[in-house]
């Protein structure tokens, strides 16, 4: 499959002046990113490792973040690779460096690095398990923090920054997937980062939000085959990464102001704003239950309240 030409820059896009980072930005859903930001007007740091579809393989190395940002050059555009392990405190803060030695300056962080290793939960083993939580979750945490520590200098310094943080998370974080505890763990974990995110950096100009995004990539390819074939010729392919990014992009420019701490799912033509776990329907009696008197509460509870949304891959 031909990936699509990288879309000509423009410095006079939503995003011109910005300096923004995508990790994972070698293929997939951050090569998209990348590429939009860049006609936007942005000047990007793209970090890639370059590994397999699992996190391993000798394919490790900086060609796939090195073939986007000469995507980027070769349309007007302004970006330098990154390839550090971003999931390292080394990494994650070498990012960061990165983006300051090149352009002077970090605006948006896009948190988007990942890989799979799929299993059911009595064969998963745990090196499985450390792998892709170590990636997704720390490879999250690690770069946010380090951004985060540089936009709270300079609010110090007298600079206030306009910054953003777009996280990555899954239909498979909000809702579980058959297959995928790892990595529904993680990404579930991803929108509790970002929560906390908003809430503790908003005072230093930071807005964070994370993303549910549905599309095409080597991770969905293999997982979603069907769901995920290409279109025949002349119909919209709803599964290309690139629908994702134009709400990407949006949320990593200044237009986004007042927008933080929200998920949102995105796919094909639809944006979706989700709305997580709140108080339902509730009893208090004002004393202690037996416990057989808590499940006659709890049935009469579930009775009344919104069943929750179906495991992706459950019968």
């Amino acid at each position: 499959m031909t990936a699509p030409a990288a879309p000509t820059a423009s410095r006079a896009g939503l995003c011109a002046d910005r300096v923004v980072a995508v990790t994972g930005a070698g293929r997939g859903l951050g090569r998209a990113h990348a590429l939009a930001f860049a006609a936007e007007g942005a000047r990007v740091v793209v970090n890639d490792l370059g590994v397999g579809p699992d996190g391993g393989g000798g394919e490790r190395s900086g060609g796939p973040a090195r073939a986007v940002v000469d995507e980027i050059v070769a349309a007007g555009g302004e970006a330098v690779v990154h390839g550090g392990d971003i999931a390292t405190a080394e990494g994650a803060s070498s990012l960061v460096a990165t983006a300051l030695d090149a352009f002077g300056r970090l605006d948006t962080l896009v948190n988007n690095a990942g890989f799979l290793r799929d299993r059911m939960l009595v064969n998963l083993d745990e090196d499985d398990w450390d792998a892709v939580v170590r990636v997704h979750l720390r490879g999250h945490f690690l770069p946010l923090k380090h951004a985060a520590a540089h936009w709270r200098a300079e609010t110090k310094a007298g600079r206030a920054p306009v910054a953003r943080v777009i996280n990555t998370s899954s239909g498979a974080g909000l809702l579980g997937s058959v297959g995928q505890g790892n990595y529904a763990a993680a990404k579930a974990g991803i929108v509790a980062l970002t929560l906390v995110a908003a809430a503790e950096l908003g005072r230093y100009g930071v807005h964070v939000n994370a993303l549910a995004p549905a599309a095409r990539t080597r991770m969905t390819e293999r997982t979603f085959a069907e769901a995920m074939a290409a279109p025949g010729e002349g119909e919209f392919d709803a599964m290309a990464p690139a629908n994702v990014s134009p709400l990407v992009v949006w949320l990593g420019s200044a237009a986004s102001d007042g927008v933080t701490g929200r998920v949102f799912e995105a796919e094909a033509g639809r944006i979706t704003v989700m709305e997580g776990w709140r108080p339902g329907p509730t009893e208090d009696r004002g004393a202690r239950r037996s416990p057989a008197e808590a499940g006659e509460t709890v049935r009469r509870l579930l009775a009344d309240a919104e069943r929750p949304g179906q495991v992706y891959g459950a019968s």
